[in-house]
């Protein structure tokens, strides 16, 4: 087993260029107007044209960046094929506007492309009822939670593209001929449901966030889903992968950099939950709300940016020890969820 992760490339595809990471696939970076500023896309030399793997944001911008790359490093040829790994908008947003106005066929697992096109339909001025109470069983702050309630919130259909009907569906075990390459699909879950992985049979694997080297993706609990348990998904679906996992394969993730090193990366993965988890149940001594456990579980001061993202996280490592009969929960009177240690 390799004894650290490995990263073959040091040169960073400028914007609108791409990277040749193995033969017949190309790097490519779109913009992200947060804190992870860059979402990793993929082209792969295919027989009409490209497969490309994950879209980033729809914007002007994306869309221009996009025609750049088309004519630039995909030579002009066409883009026949959109993989999404996962329906997060940075890897699935463009993929309505590559079927409109491209004729793409779009690969994706069911749960993806259901979440995608439900959360493009389901546009909401102010959060719903069931949100706010949501974040107030988290302990969200009372002055966030406050300004909450008026603003309106992040949609889906502000930066994914109208999504037409029709897909093409992949789940655990399909094989895709992409190329000169066979692609066997290994479902993830955690950071978000039926979470598709690809692996090809030269040791090329397309991680998209669920194979992420020097950051833990975000495993968030939300309010469409308030009893979901993303960490023991999380966990299990690492497990899973690891005997599959070899210290030489290409890694090409959805965000960072590509990487060799996956055996030890996905034991990183597993070890720093249950390192989180394990800190959280001795902090939970005294009884505490989701939102308290910030500096336990990431060991750093959250600023407001990341706040949300922070929140829903916190709220499902107390969950699932909640789930899992290690903590007791009650209700505050302010409507928080107290997590406390049993005995």
């Amino acid at each position: 087993m390799s004894a650290k992760l490995s990263y073959p490339f040091e040169d960073i595809p400028a914007e609108g260029d791409a990277v040749e990471v193995a033969k017949g696939i190309l790097w490519m970076r779109l913009p992200l107007p947060m804190k992870l500023d860059h979402v990793n896309v993929y082209a792969i030399a295919d027989e009409d044209g490209w497969a490309i793997v994950d879209t980033g944001f729809f914007s002007k911008r994306g869309v221009a960046i996009w025609e750049k790359l088309m004519a630039g490093p995909l030579q002009g040829k066409p883009v026949t094929k959109v993989i999404v790994t996962h329906h997060h908008p940075d890897h699935i947003g463009m993929a309505g506007w590559f079927q409109t106005e491209h004729g793409a066929e779009l690969v994706t697992t069911r749960t993806a492309w259901l979440m995608a096109r439900m959360l493009t339909l389901d546009v909401q001025p102010v959060p719903t009822p069931e949100a706010i109470t949501f974040y107030m069983r988290g302990g969200m702050a009372p002055d966030v939670l406050q300004a909450r309630k008026t603003d309106r919130p992040f949609n889906f259909a502000d930066c994914v593209a109208p999504m037409p009907q029709g897909y093409t569906r992949i789940r655990e075990g399909d094989v895709l001929r992409i190329g000169a390459r066979d692609w066997r699909v290994r479902i993830g879950n955690g950071h978000a449901p039926e979470h598709a992985t690809l692996w090809a049979d030269d040791s090329v694997v397309l991680g998209g966030d669920q194979l992420i080297p020097s950051i833990s993706p975000n495993l968030g609990l939300y309010p469409n889903e308030p009893e979901a348990d993303p960490v023991l998904e999380w966990l299990e679906a690492c497990e899973a992968m690891l005997p599959h996992a070899k210290p030489d394969q290409l890694v090409l993730p959805g965000h960072k950099l590509p990487f060799t090193g996956l055996p030890l990366r996905l034991k990183q993965l597993i070890e720093n939950h249950h390192g989180a988890l394990k800190r959280l149940e001795e902090f939970l001594q005294e009884p505490h709300a989701a939102g308290e456990c910030f500096k336990t579980l990431f060991k750093r001061e959250i600023g407001g940016g990341e706040y949300g993202l922070a929140l829903v996280e916190a709220m499902a490592h107390c969950h699932h020890l909640y789930l899992s009969g290690k903590v007791t929960r009650t209700l505050r009177n302010d409507g928080a969820y107290l997590y406390q240690t049993k005995g």
